[in-house]
Parts: C-alpha cells; sequence; structure tokens
C-alpha cells in the first residue's frame, strides 16, 4: 500500500529555517516536533504495514496529529512574524 508521508518538513516545505529554529531554541515546540513525528511515524506504519487496528483508533490518531500540527502551525507563524518585526 502506498502511504503519503506527512513529516513537518514536507508539510511546511518553507518554513524549513523557521522549523530548525525553533527546534533548537524552544523546548516547548521540540516536544511538539517529537510528538508529532513519533504519531506520524505510527500512523504510517500502521497504513503501510496494513495492521489490523480499528478504524477508530486510526482516525483517532490522525486528528491528534492534525491538532498537533494546528499548534505547530501557529507557533511558526508567530516565530515568523516575530522575525519580521525585528527586520
Amino acid at each position: 500500500m502506498h502511504v503519503e508521508h506527512h513529516d513537518l518538513y514536507s508539510e511546511f516545505p518553507d518554513m524549513r529555517d523557521a522549523i530548525d529554529a525553533l527546534k533548537a531554541a524552544n523546548a516547548y515546540f521540540a516536544g511538539l516536533f517529537a510528538r508529532y513525528d513519533r504519531l506520524t511515524g505510527k500512523v504510517e506504519d500502521l497504513e503501510e504495514h496494513d495492521m489490523p487496528v480499528s478504524d477508530f483508533t486510526l482516525e483517532d490518531m490522525k486528528k491528534a496529529r492534525v491538532r498537533l500540527k494546528d499548534e505547530i502551525y501557529q507557533l511558526l507563524i508567530a516565530f515568523r512574524i516575530g522575525q519580521q518585526s525585528k527586520a
């Protein structure tokens, strides 16, 4: 089965620099990044290997991933705005 990859660098390719800067300087962001990365790995592994899991469980995992991605995106946008205001 073909599995689409959802790592944050693929999801936000124009924000690679902000992702790297926040991972290095902000422990909260680094924790969110790690949680998102682990959850994405689990979802992709389940899908790729067609492992038996209930649809509800997989959907809950995907919803959790979307919530994390939304929070990460908000932090990335705030970081970018902060950078622009310094310029």
